[in-house]
């Protein structure tokens, strides 16, 4: 553990990075496309976040649509033996934000998507946009 400021141990919240983080996002965006979510895309914040490296955007058609898609990502990795490190949203629907350190999955109802816009957010960031049929 190395010290911060003061003498104190620094603590990273965050875990480290995976080795299999491209294959996690290969089945979390399959997982998106097996519960049909809609308008996907793929926002590569390499270079331009610390954060994480990759945004995954995806809308569902109603909140229970939302909650099927991100209940559907959590079990697949789940089953793969990875975790998300922190889920918000999952009991209401509307968004979704299941954060994998290599990549956060953003699930959200299309009113929600409108209003914040993150593609225009990060608008300098590469995209790939999913088509109908695309996992990974």
């Amino acid at each position: 553990m190395t010290t911060g400021g003061g003498g104190r141990p620094s603590r990273s919240r965050r875990p480290a990075r995976r080795d299999d983080g491209p294959a996690d996002l290969a089945m979390a965006l399959a997982a998106c496309e097996e519960r049909k979510a809609v308008d996907g895309m793929v926002l590569d914040l390499r270079g331009i976040a610390d954060a994480t490296d990759h945004f995954v955007i995806v809308s569902g058609t109603s909140d229970t649509h939302v909650r099927a898609i991100a209940e559907h990502v959590l079990d697949t990795l789940r089953e793969r033996g990875s975790r998300a490190h922190h889920v918000e949203g999952l009991s209401a629907g509307r968004w979704v934000l299941l954060d994998y350190v290599d990549f956060v999955v953003h699930v959200f109802h299309p009113a929600l998507r409108e209003f914040y816009q993150l593609e225009r957010l990060w608008g300098e960031a590469p995209r790939r946009l999913l088509e109908a049929g695309e996992e990974a």
